[in-house]
Protein backbone atom coordinates (compact mmCIF):
# COMPACT_ATOMS: atom_id res chain seq x y z
CA UNK A 1 0.00 0.00 0.00
CA UNK A 2 2.70 2.39 0.80
CA UNK A 3 4.88 2.11 -2.70
CA UNK A 4 1.26 2.28 -4.40
CA UNK A 5 0.49 5.60 -2.38
CA UNK A 6 4.02 7.19 -3.49
CA UNK A 7 3.39 6.18 -6.87
CA UNK A 8 0.32 7.89 -7.20
CA UNK A 9 1.71 11.38 -5.70
CA UNK A 10 4.81 10.70 -7.72
CA UNK A 11 2.90 10.43 -10.83
CA UNK A 12 0.80 13.91 -11.23
CA UNK A 13 4.01 16.08 -10.39
CA UNK A 14 5.66 14.36 -13.30
CA UNK A 15 2.73 15.31 -15.35
CA UNK A 16 2.87 19.02 -13.53
CA UNK A 17 6.06 19.69 -14.73
CA UNK A 18 5.74 18.92 -18.49
CA UNK A 19 2.31 21.18 -18.37
CA UNK A 20 4.79 23.57 -16.74
CA UNK A 21 7.24 22.90 -19.51
CA UNK A 22 4.61 23.19 -22.33
CA UNK A 23 3.65 27.01 -21.14
CA UNK A 24 6.91 28.10 -20.96
CA UNK A 25 7.44 27.22 -24.54
CA UNK A 26 3.92 29.03 -25.56
CA UNK A 27 5.46 32.11 -23.11
CA UNK A 28 8.80 32.30 -25.36
CA UNK A 29 6.72 32.38 -28.42
CA UNK A 30 4.70 35.45 -26.80
CA UNK A 31 8.32 37.10 -26.05
CA UNK A 32 9.34 36.36 -29.42
CA UNK A 33 6.38 38.00 -30.94
CA UNK A 34 6.96 41.50 -28.32
CA UNK A 35 10.67 41.61 -29.78
CA UNK A 36 9.22 41.82 -33.26
CA UNK A 37 6.64 44.72 -32.29
CA UNK A 38 9.59 46.25 -31.15
CA UNK A 39 10.97 46.46 -34.23
CA UNK A 40 7.96 47.80 -36.01
CA UNK A 41 7.89 50.80 -32.91
CA UNK A 42 11.16 51.79 -33.51
CA UNK A 43 9.74 52.36 -37.30
CA UNK A 44 6.60 53.69 -36.14
CA UNK A 45 8.09 56.19 -34.29
CA UNK A 46 10.88 57.64 -36.73
CA UNK A 47 7.57 58.08 -39.07
CA UNK A 48 6.27 59.82 -36.64
CA UNK A 49 9.19 62.25 -36.03
CA UNK A 50 9.20 63.02 -39.49
CA UNK A 51 5.74 63.46 -39.10
CA UNK A 52 5.55 66.22 -36.07
CA UNK A 53 8.77 67.99 -37.71
CA UNK A 54 6.79 68.96 -40.96
CA UNK A 55 4.05 69.83 -38.57
CA UNK A 56 6.51 72.27 -36.58
CA UNK A 57 7.64 73.73 -39.88
CA UNK A 58 4.24 74.41 -41.76
CA UNK A 59 1.93 75.61 -38.86
CA UNK A 60 4.96 77.73 -37.28
CA UNK A 61 4.29 75.76 -33.57
CA UNK A 62 6.80 75.95 -31.06
CA UNK A 63 5.15 74.70 -27.90
CA UNK A 64 5.59 71.80 -26.69
CA UNK A 65 2.89 68.96 -28.37
CA UNK A 66 0.26 67.94 -25.59
CA UNK A 67 -2.53 66.18 -25.84
CA UNK A 68 -5.58 68.45 -23.95
CA UNK A 69 -8.34 65.67 -25.03
CA UNK A 70 -9.54 62.97 -27.33
CA UNK A 71 -12.24 62.84 -29.92
CA UNK A 72 -13.62 60.43 -32.26
CA UNK A 73 -14.58 61.81 -36.22
CA UNK A 74 -18.49 61.48 -36.64
CA UNK A 75 -18.32 61.32 -40.18
CA UNK A 76 -15.68 61.21 -42.91
CA UNK A 77 -13.96 64.33 -44.57
CA UNK A 78 -11.76 64.68 -47.49
CA UNK A 79 -8.69 67.60 -46.77
CA UNK A 80 -9.40 70.83 -48.59
CA UNK A 81 -6.26 72.50 -47.49
CA UNK A 82 -2.69 70.90 -47.06
CA UNK A 83 -3.15 71.92 -43.43
CA UNK A 84 -6.39 69.92 -42.60
CA UNK A 85 -6.42 66.63 -41.19
CA UNK A 86 -8.45 64.49 -43.71
CA UNK A 87 -10.68 61.83 -41.42
CA UNK A 88 -12.64 58.36 -41.66
CA UNK A 89 -15.74 58.07 -39.37
CA UNK A 90 -14.52 56.49 -35.88
CA UNK A 91 -11.05 57.53 -36.50
CA UNK A 92 -9.59 58.57 -32.72
CA UNK A 93 -7.84 62.07 -32.63
CA UNK A 94 -5.81 63.57 -30.06
CA UNK A 95 -6.02 67.25 -29.96
CA UNK A 96 -3.42 69.16 -29.56
CA UNK A 97 -4.32 73.04 -29.39
CA UNK A 98 -7.75 75.07 -29.61
CA UNK A 99 -7.46 77.96 -32.23
CA UNK A 100 -9.44 81.04 -32.20
CA UNK A 101 -12.09 79.63 -35.03
CA UNK A 102 -14.21 77.00 -34.93
CA UNK A 103 -11.11 74.61 -35.65
CA UNK A 104 -8.96 72.38 -33.62
CA UNK A 105 -5.57 70.98 -34.26
CA UNK A 106 -5.69 67.04 -34.40
CA UNK A 107 -3.14 64.15 -34.56
CA UNK A 108 -4.41 61.26 -35.89
CA UNK A 109 -2.81 57.82 -35.11
CA UNK A 110 -0.40 57.77 -37.85
CA UNK A 111 0.99 60.67 -36.16
CA UNK A 112 -0.47 63.19 -38.99
CA UNK A 113 -1.03 66.74 -37.70
CA UNK A 114 -3.68 69.02 -38.98
CA UNK A 115 -6.77 70.98 -38.15
CA UNK A 116 -10.54 69.75 -37.80
CA UNK A 117 -13.50 71.46 -37.23
CA UNK A 118 -14.97 71.12 -33.59
CA UNK A 119 -18.55 69.98 -35.59
CA UNK A 120 -17.06 67.22 -37.22
CA UNK A 121 -15.53 65.56 -33.19
CA UNK A 122 -17.53 64.00 -31.14
CA UNK A 123 -15.85 64.32 -27.78
CA UNK A 124 -15.97 62.04 -24.70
Amino acid sequence: REQDEKYKTWMPKLLMAKEDKDQRKSSDRVERNIFKVKKSNAEKSKKMEKEEKIFRETFMYDKEINVINTATAECSVPSKRRVDLPLTAGEQLDVIDVTEGSAVICRNSEGRYGYVLVEHLNFR
